[in-house]
């Protein structure tokens, strides 16, 4: 929605900046004059929707190539690091060989942390953490504005992290880097902030479409975690985003979606789900939402952790990185890998390949691998690390699916439940549950899988894991962080109907019309000042208002003056016709404060056809009846 400003219009005696005609400012809404284009900058200026969807198109190209860019990145420094090797070569979804480096890799991902802290604290505060929260912070309260040099410093930084063994995610540091190019775009161009906020939602959803080869899950993430409104004029480009970055990810890097997982057939074409995986699947949706909860209370604890400890940020990222290092060190001494190092799809692949071909993982260590990724991931983020926490929700989501599927075979003979197919679900539940983003997971999950006959145990598991954590906690693991900041955004962004009102269902009807001869004394025998908006005239057309409110405490040196001299001509003309929101766009458009509505579509408005006044106090109105009443 549109920003109103919410200080008070000057009068005429107040300021000598106000020159402009009254007919000028009392222009009908068709016509835009001269006056109103008086500023000190150029206005930001507001596009039509193709041109927005050809800049979408742009903000597309540039985040798959940024994907592409930041796997090489990625795959460079972990050679390098793991193998003392320069190559580009980097199959995240296999494992590689344990390093020659033995011991000292728990060395590895300290190092790495060490250059981190110093990249974010010496350029980009904003590009620590897994990065979203900042994107939804610079949406709701800096109008949209992500600074370009994010881009640079959060692709760096997470690719130092996730290749020295950081236990977090690449899509965090991708959406961040496309929003930031989108919000670079539309600031160099002067678009309006909502526009701006279009094309940094879908730079961040051609992001994760690309990193993932999802592109309705991108286009779902920007819808479900970012964009305040839904609309046709925010829909249309983020499609064209998130289509464009996936289909130039797809040319570079071939069409397979971020996991091999061919049609699962744990629930046959011919086969009604039962009532058994109906059950499974709930018991799947309860279990991780309550693994949701813990996962976004202990990340919040492990932030405010490190931040309360009486070290330098240097020393706090040593002491983390060195557990998440030791942690990968043990992992690879009992099971021949260091599982919950890095992105870790390689673990996911495994869980998948391991169950679908009949080798059975035991619940212990599917378990272990849960619990392992849940603390070195909420370990690295406290510790400084820049990376994102997608990934890990689904390493976490598909070790505790194939856990509980693998425990119901063990104890429910003949059972015989497809343990892959309940990873992935449990994948699904997880992300679902701890971004709060269930629509875009599910949708995430059927694209990879191409499986529709998991759409509906997978909807349940989303629905319940969703529901229970929303019942444990409000706050998601991107909104937390900014509530305990001090800086919240809304927790339920619901469709605002009170701007499709007519103006004639929230214009205040209680005004007085007043000839511009009248001195403020005279005026105050005639009306409530409290209560009653008063417009003044020249006898054939407005002149303006009076706010009385903004004299009150002045009486005695004004009541002798005229109306005249201290109304105000800031305002628009709207009809009858029109609704809140052309209102409200109108007077942010304008800089203006206050709306006259009248009969008909007369340029130069007269007393007799005044219906009613807008002004700050009965927008206010409007948006509380929407909420609460």
């Amino acid at each position: 929605m549109a920003q109103l400003d919410a200080a008070p219009a000057k009068t005429r005696k107040e300021t000598n900046l106000i020159d402009m005609s009254t007919a000028a400012a009392a222009a009908p809404p068709e016509e835009e004059t001269a006056a109103d284009e008086v500023a000190t900058e150029p206005a930001d200026r507001e596009i039509s929707l193709a041109l927005l969807t050809c800049l979408a198109f742009v903000v597309g190209i540039v985040a798959g190539l940024g994907a592409i860019f930041f796997k090489f990145l990625i795959a460079v420094i972990s050679n390098f690091a793991f193998y003392g090797e320069i190559s580009t070569h980097y199959d995240p979804n296999a494992f590689g060989p344990p390093s020659p480096l033995g011991p000292l890799i728990i060395a590895v991902p300290v190092i790495g942390g060490l250059i981190v802290v110093f990249l974010v604290r010496r350029f980009a505060p904003e590009a620590k953490g897994h990065g979203v929260p900042e994107v939804m912070y610079a949406i709701y309260h800096q109008s949209g504005n992500v600074r370009g040099i994010v881009a640079v410093v959060k692709s760096l930084a997470s690719a130092i992290s996730i290749g020295t063994g950081a236990s977090i995610g690449r899509e965090g540091p991708i959406i961040q880097i496309g929003s930031s190019f989108g919000s670079t775009f539309a600031r160099k161009l002067r678009l309006i902030r909502p526009q701006k906020i279009i094309l940094l939602s879908a730079g961040a959803g051609a992001g994760i479409a690309a990193t993932f080869n999802t592109p309705l899950g991108g286009v779902l993430f920007a819808s479900e975690v970012l964009l305040p409104e839904i609309s046709t004029r925010s829909f249309l480009p983020v499609v064209v985003a998130t289509a464009t970055s996936t289909y130039g990810y797809r040319l570079a890097m071939g069409a397979e979606s971020a996991f091999s997982v061919p049609f699962l057939n744990g629930m046959a074409t011919t086969h009604t789900v039962d009532g058994t995986e109906i059950v499974l699947s709930a018991l799947i949706g309860v279990v991780l939402g309550v693994a949701a909860w813990a996962f976004v209370k202990l990340l919040a604890y492990m932030e405010d952790l490190f931040e309360a400890m009486p070290f330098s940020p240097y020393i706090q990222s040593i002491i983390g990185m060195a557990a998440v290092g030791l942690g990968g060190y043990l992992f690879l001494l009992t099971t021949g890998h260091y599982q919950i190092l890095g992105v870790g799809y390689s673990t996911i692949q495994y869980i998948i390949d391991c169950c679908r071909s009949g080798t059975s993982l035991s619940v212990m260590l599917l378990v272990a691998l849960f619990f392992g990724k849940l603390l070195a991931t909420c370990v690295s983020l406290g510790a400084g690390s820049s990376g994102g926490i997608f990934s890990p929700s689904l390493f976490m989501g598909a070790a505790m699916g194939a856990a509980i599927a693998s425990a119901a075979n063990l104890f429910v003979p003949g059972l015989d439940a497809s343990v892959p197919t309940y990873a992935m679900i449990g994948m699904a539940a997880m992300v679902g549950a701890s971004t709060s983003a269930a629509m875009t997971a599910i949708v995430m999950i059927f694209e990879m899988t191409r499986d529709y006959n998991m759409i509906l145990p997978l909807t349940l598991a989303c629905a319940l894991a969703l529901g229970v954590r929303r019942a444990l906690i409000t706050s998601d693991v991107y909104t937390i962080k900014l509530r305990n900041r001090g800086t919240p955004i809304p927790t339920d962004r619901t469709t605002n109907m009170f701007l499709v009102q007519p103006v004639t269902e929230v214009v205040n009807r209680n005004f007085k019309v007043l000839p511009q001869e009248m001195s403020v004394s005279d005026a105050i025998k005639e009306i409530d000042p409290e209560t009653t908006k008063v417009l003044v005239s020249d006898g054939q057309r407005l002149a303006g208002f009076v706010r009385f409110g903004t004299i009150r405490y002045r009486l005695e040196k004004v009541a002798s003056q005229a109306l005249g001299e201290l109304s105000s001509n800031e305002f628009i003309i709207a009809t009858e016709r029109s609704n809140l929101n052309d209102v409200i766009t109108r007077m942010n458009r304008r800089g203006r404060a206050y709306a006259i509505v009248i009969k008909g579509n007369r340029g130069v408005p007269r007393p007799d056809e005044v219906v009613g006044i807008i002004d700050r106090e009965e927008i206010a109105q409007a948006v509380i009846r929407n909420h609460y009443g």
